[in-house]
């Protein structure tokens, strides 16, 4: 007979589930709350089209002169201006019966779109007689309607003499073909993603059923994300654009697969020791749900920070992206966790974890990793980052400042052919119109002021209200250049010494000088409220004020490197006109917050084990076990970045690229090997001022 207290079983726990039908039942009562969840979100995410916008001013600053302008116009009669720029060329030379059809199809436009029709555009000829060109100004319905307008145009000029080519260009055409790359994305996007996430989890697994689950959940979260983003655009003023609603899907199945590959791994580990698939998953969400919630909240506050920007698309994808990392994040910690639950071991098939069987990973490729970068500490974690230093180099003389005739990353649209043509045949008439707003006691001094700018061809008054009247301006020199932008400034400058800034200087070229200085100063405001927001978050995690500082400094050493990387491929590979002047922003963010992620999921193991082996052998042990399913997360998010390069403008190609180079650098270098190298190199001092710095026993080690 034994005396004292019985040694626990380990069965106990299981024992005591199976007389437990409230944890038998709860996952299916998640499941029953999601499908009613589900059904009604579902109405509402098919609504979001309906909100998204594209116009100029969904674009530009909300501060900006450019946008002022806009607002401005649509008080005047016939509201925004609105303009059709037709081309024709026949490159062996006009011939006769040209002219004429030219004269037919101006009529026919003027009568259909035009706001003067009793005095026709003014046709001019280029120099070597191959080209045709006259300006039509469209009405208000014309405008409201630019891509139904351009079409008719098109159809209407289809009638003419063969060989005789015949291009629409012009600002409102220009938005028309914007207009309809946009409409293509979300469901080119939505289906390519989920192609390229399928076919990584079946790598990832090898399993015929697992991958299923995590991509119906991430379909799911990606449903949802679409339905609350549509709600919040009800109760807030919040802009919601193409590019944002891009983005938005390739976060949701990015973070939220991220989500499922670390919750599946710990899963996958606590069916070694629990009977019943509900108690593996419960020891499963308690272990790893703290490092997802703090990763899901690194990119959310990360991407609430975009809030203090001024340019209003760069504002709006804030909320758009936080409510997307929100819905991954509560349907990746309920519903994905319900549904594994529910289809018990067997959807692990045919690597299915038994109870009892431990894995054997002992000598896994991380495991000798981790013990190859002890060896070799100092080396591990100085050479990489003087590789990337090396990158960050590829970053001198970016240029900030893409045309806007060069944003289509493909076939260039019939709108920027034909606006390139008339730069080639008519380089003296190629000045894009500006437009002035001046109020109408000051109109007469301002319009003086306009006309004596030096770069200023031309100015005449135009349409006025009560409260405004446009002066049309015509700049000597071609569009987006360095002295049209110095006209511009100094149009801006004379005017206000006139009229004050009641006076407003607008037009294409102006809205894209606005646009590039206020995201050089969002960059300037934004990325050191990232930073901080990023440290705070890791402070409070992991409790210490070294490692964050460590972890955030390797990413943001990374994002240079991705970036100087990046730039190169543009430049010297794809042959882009200039980097995008949002991009930096949003890469940095995105760089940042979902770099850092990985180093949560990393150091947070790492911490776990340092508190009982030390803090080399806990790095060792933290790596060895996170390293697979990190980098295989990596990889995913990549991928599904790396997508947003299939589509046909240059500014998502260029974030996705960014983005993509980035996670792969930091995945592949900076997290495997400089972050554990550091950590082991700095010991127990890494904790600094925690618990676990005052009672480890690691000393710093200087072995190279």
């Amino acid at each position: 007979m034994t005396t004292g207290l019985r040694a626990p079983d380990p069965t106990d726990a299981d024992t005591r589930a199976k007389r437990s039908p409230a944890k038998t039942l709860l996952p299916w009562l998640v499941l029953a709350v999601w499908v009613g969840l589900l059904v009604g979100g579902y109405s509402l995410a098919g609504k979001l089209d309906s909100v998204t916008r594209d116009g100029q001013v969904d674009y530009l600053p909300a501060s900006a002169q450019s946008t002022k302008v806009l607002l401005a116009e649509n008080e005047l009669p016939g509201g925004e201006n609105g303009l059709l720029v037709v081309a024709y060329e026949r490159p062996g030379g006009l011939r006769p019966g040209d002219r004429d059809a030219v004269v037919r199809g101006q009529a026919e436009l003027a009568g259909r779109f035009g706001n003067d029709t009793e005095t026709p555009p003014q046709i001019v000829e280029s120099d070597d007689g191959t080209a045709l060109m006259y300006s039509l100004p469209l009405d208000r319905e014309a405008v409201a309607e630019e891509a139904g307008a351009t079409a008719d145009a098109r159809d209407l000029l289809a009638d003419r003499p063969e060989g005789l080519n015949a291009y629409v260009t012009g600002p409102t055409a220009l938005g028309a073909d914007m207009d309809e790359v946009f409409d293509a994305v979300d469901s080119t996007l939505m289906l390519v993603t989920a192609v390229v996430v399928a076919l990584l989890l079946i790598l990832t697994y090898r399993s015929p059923l697992l991958w299923l689950v995590p991509l119906t959940s991430v379909g799911a979260a990606a449903l949802m994300a679409m339905g609350v983003v549509y709600a919040l655009t009800q109760v807030f003023d919040l802009t919601v654009t193409s590019m944002s609603s891009a983005l938005l899907i390739v976060l949701v199945f990015g973070a939220g697969t991220d989500y499922a590959l670390l919750l599946v791994s710990r899963y996958r580990e606590e069916l070694h020791h629990h009977e019943r698939p509900i108690d593996a998953m419960l020891a499963a969400l308690r272990a790893a749900g703290p490092a997802i919630l703090a990763s899901a909240a690194t990119v959310a506050a990360g991407l609430l920070c975009l809030l203090a920007a001024d340019l209003n698309s760069t504002s709006g994808l804030g909320p758009v992206g936080a409510a997307g990392i929100g819905s991954a994040l509560l349907v990746m910690l309920t519903l994905f966790p319900a549904l594994l639950v529910v289809l018990g071991r067997r959807v692990f098939w045919p690597f299915v974890p038994r109870r009892g069987v431990e894995a054997h990973s002992s000598r896994s490729v991380w495991t000798r990793l981790g013990e190859l970068v002890a060896r070799r500490r100092v080396v591990s974690w100085a050479a990489p980052l003087l590789v990337l230093g090396g990158l960050a180099l590829g970053t001198v003389g970016v240029s900030g400042s893409l045309p806007q005739l060069d944003q289509f990353a493909r076939s260039a649209p019939e709108s920027v052919t034909g606006a390139k043509l008339i730069e080639a045949q008519y380089p003296d008439e190629s000045g894009q119109p500006l437009t002035v707003m001046s109020p109408p006691d000051k109109s007469h001094e301002v319009l003086a002021a306009v006309s004596s700018t030096l770069g200023v061809a031309q100015a005449e008054i135009g349409r006025a209200s009560d409260d405004w009247v446009e002066i049309s301006v015509i700049p000597v020199d071609p569009p987006e250049s360095a002295a049209e932008t110095a006209t511009i400034k100094r149009l801006r400058e004379h005017v206000h010494e006139v009229a004050g800034e009641a006076a407003l200087v607008g037009g294409p070229s102006a809205e894209k000088l606005d646009e590039t200085e206020t995201n050089q100063r969002d960059r300037i405001l934004v990325m050191p409220l990232i930073l901080l927001v990023v440290l705070a978050i890791l402070g409070l995690l992991l409790r210490a004020i070294v490692a964050p500082l460590v972890l955030v400094a390797t990413v943001v050493v990374s994002f240079f490197g991705a970036l100087g990387l990046s730039n190169l491929v543009f430049d010297q590979v794809l042959g882009f006109a200039g980097l995008e002047s949002s991009v930096p922003l949003i890469g940095f963010l995105f760089l940042v917050a979902l770099g850092v992620d990985y180093n949560i999921f990393l150091m947070t193991r790492v911490r776990e084990e340092a508190a009982r082996h030390g803090t080399v052998d806990g790095t060792k042990r933290g790596l060895a076990v996170t390293g697979g399913v990190i980098t295989s997360a990596g990889v995913v998010l990549a991928a599904t970045f790396a997508v947003l390069a299939s589509l046909p403008l240059v500014m998502l190609v260029e974030v996705g690229i960014l983005v993509a180079v980035g996670v792969l650098i930091d995945t592949l270098l900076v997290r495997s090997i400089v972050v554990p190298a550091l950590t082991m190199s700095m010991g127990s001092r890494i904790w600094w001022p925690s618990k676990l710095w005052r009672t480890g026993e690691d000393s710093v080690d200087d072995r190279v």
